[in-house]
């Protein structure tokens, strides 16, 4: 690695041109533009700390929206390459020459193509730590195929557990797929590998695809599915509607409260604080569950969202009100712990988790495409990128 080191007071070292103050400060990550997924993950990492380089295309990349409000794209800096030409691709040869991580979503083959495959870059760089993000992964009959995450989530048997029986199954917007089951699947691939990397001197290929991180995310169903304790159907089991005592009823006000009362010690002050304590059917009783759901619902129908909130303040009942997006911040246990932040006039998640020794923070807003250029070229040595990337 070429990282410049720099004394500090107390005798410790730090890493010049590392914008990052967090776990992964001096961790240097190249991120080959795209969209979703990978800009999340390396989001993530950025937020945690890492010097977080984004090789932006010269006519972007095609998302429908304004770079000023793109929060996937805070706390990194940008560069403007093309890669179609052969002056680009060794422009990024020598930024991987300096960086612990390589991020890139292409389909299978066409980083080989632009010249910033793995052999490539391995070939300069033998400590890389290269992470692909996909959704049908590098290899299988549908990797070189196009897809969403409503696919890929679709064929893990994901998206058919969510949402009513007698109803199209509900698309839990691109959470499950491209986040959950992919950004943070490769996050935690390349972390693994940097500590491998390491401790070896060996880099190697992370392939996360999305199908692989959803259906991983389902092993515990899996499980309950094997001994009988899940039923291959919607609103059927009690963790997906099925329960009345785990899911979501509608208030007088037409908003909703949600409703997690699983134990029986939670269960019984949910009932008892909802009024029907003294006469609710027998939990334990699943031929009598709709009976009960009918109960509950009409309970939450005759007060708002806000009285039942009230109500139910303080207790251990497991029920929360549904909020919307511009409400969750302002609610009282999240504005305590700072979960939101606003940084640049744009209220956005804050990082997360949370580390005792190396905070993380947000402490830029947005890369804009290209912005970074100079930065980048004088603290990571790649004079070219003044020439090629202007």
């Amino acid at each position: 690695m070429s990282h410049q080191l720099c004394h500090v007071p107390g005798g410790q070292m730090a890493v010049t041109g590392t914008p990052g103050h967090g776990p992964l400060a001096g961790v240097r990550v190249v991120e080959l533009a795209g969209i979703g997924p990978g800009p999340f993950a390396a989001m993530l990492l950025a937020d945690l700390g890492a010097d977080v380089v984004r090789v932006d295309r010269p006519n972007g990349t095609g998302l429908a929206i304004d770079p000023a409000y793109d929060v996937t794209n805070r706390n990194k800096r940008s560069v403007i390459v093309d890669l179609k030409t052969a002056d680009g691709a060794a422009t990024v040869l020598e930024l991987v020459e300096r960086a612990d991580i390589l991020i890139e979503g292409y389909r299978p083959g066409v980083a080989e193509r632009l010249g910033v495959g793995p052999g490539t870059c391995h070939a300069r760089n033998p400590r890389l730590v290269y992470g692909r993000m996909t959704g049908w992964g590098q290899e299988g009959p549908l990797a070189p195929r196009a897809g969403h995450d409503i696919a890929y989530i679709a064929l893990t048997g994901t998206l058919g557990m969510i949402g009513d029986p007698d109803a199209p199954p509900a698309v839990p917007a691109n959470l499950v797929g491209d986040y959950a089951g992919g950004s943070l699947y490769l996050v935690v691939g390349l972390l693994a590998a940097l500590h491998h990397a390491r401790a070896t001197g060996t880099g190697q290929v992370v392939d996360a695809a999305i199908v692989d991180g959803t259906a991983h995310l389902s092993s515990m169903i899996h499980g309950m599915l094997a001994a009988g304790g899940w039923q291959d159907r919607r609103r059927a089991n009690l963790l997906d509607g099925g329960c009345p005592f785990y899911g979501t009823y509608e208030t007088a006000d037409g908003q909703y409260m949600a409703v997690g009362a699983l134990e029986r010690q939670f269960y019984e002050e949910f009932v008892a604080l909802l009024g029907i304590g003294d006469r609710a059917p027998d939990r334990e009783d699943v031929t009598r569950w709709d009976e009960l759901r009918e109960q509950v619902a009409a309970c939450f129908k005759t007060r708002t969202r806000d009285e039942w909130t009230a109500v139910f303040e303080g207790s251990d009942a497991c029920v929360a009100p549904v909020l919307s997006l511009r409400e969750a911040p302002g609610h009282p246990h999240l504005a305590a712990r700072g979960t939101f932040t606003e940084h640049g006039g744009i209220t956005q998640p804050a990082p997360a988790p949370r580390f005792s020794a190396t905070p993380a923070s947000v402490r830029s807003g947005p890369a804009r495409p290209g912005a970074g250029t100079a930065d980048v070229a004088r603290e990571w040595d790649v004079p070219r990128l003044l020439r090629d990337g202007g």
